[in-house]
């Protein structure tokens, strides 16, 4: 409880200043506005990361290229999935969260002005909506989309069900899937637990799944090929364990 009470010290005037450095940036228009945009979060992530006892390591980090867009599919258990990628994920990114997010107080219109994607998994039509705009910003930036395709974050870190949302913003747009393994993150905070606990979060590449020559009706068939990339990732983290 005691390093609980030092996050809670720490997030709430972090998140504060941070997230009003990056709304008057985007206010103000300022021209540094992609820069701060993206040394924020880090700078806020790692501060977290910090004061929760948790250590990020990247296996693999060569296969994220920052000179081409990719959309990253990773599986989702705690919230410090986000932190681990957001503090040290290189390149420029953009997550696609879900609209809940985005009444937080400081924190979602922050990541909104940041141009950071919101979907509502409720509304079909604002969903495709949501994917319209990652798709106008993959071939306007090139950046690292990020999202978690189990759709909300797994109570028991088994990994659920992929949705095709991203699969299709793949084939829509000819941009590589990179799946992602994120181990640790658990065990640092659960779902619905206030708890956290001291770690280590290691999130595994592997090698990008390309979708040149698929068309949309291929889509259900890319789903479950990242969905197995994915498995294959948390199966080899276990088997690295046992030796």
């Amino acid at each position: 409880m005691i390093r609980l009470f030092l996050i809670l010290v720490v997030i709430v005037p972090a998140t504060i200043w941070y997230g009003f450095r990056m709304m008057w940036a985007a206010f103000r228009r300022h021209p540094d506005l992609s820069c701060i945009c993206d040394a924020c979060p880090r700078r806020w992530a790692r501060l977290l990361l910090r004061c929760a006892g948790v250590e990020v390591r990247f296996e693999n980090p060569h296969i994220v290229d920052p000179g081409r867009p990719q959309i990253l599919v990773a599986n989702h258990s705690s919230w410090f999935d986000v932190l681990a990628l957001t503090a040290h994920l290189p390149g420029r990114y953009l997550f696609v969260a879900k609209k809940e997010l985005e009444r937080v107080p400081i924190f979602g219109t922050a990541v909104r002005v940041c141009g950071h994607i919101f979907i509502d998994r409720h509304d079909r039509n604002r969903a495709v909506e949501s994917l319209a705009t990652a798709r106008q910003r993959l071939k306007a930036e090139n950046p690292t989309v990020i999202m978690f395709p189990e759709g909300t974050r797994s109570a028991t870190g088994v990994l659920q069900p992929f949705k095709k949302g991203a699969f299709v913003l793949a084939i829509q747009t000819g941009v590589d899937v990179v799946p992602a393994f994120i181990h640790g993150a658990r065990d640092v905070m659960k779902k619905g637990s206030l708890r956290v606990h001291p770690g280590i979060i290691t999130v595994r590449f592997g090698e990008p799944i390309a979708v040149d020559g698929l068309a949309l009706e291929d889509r259900n068939e890319l789903t479950v090929r990242a969905q197995v990339a994915v498995a294959g990732l948390q199966a080899a983290n276990a088997s690295s364990e046992e030796t």
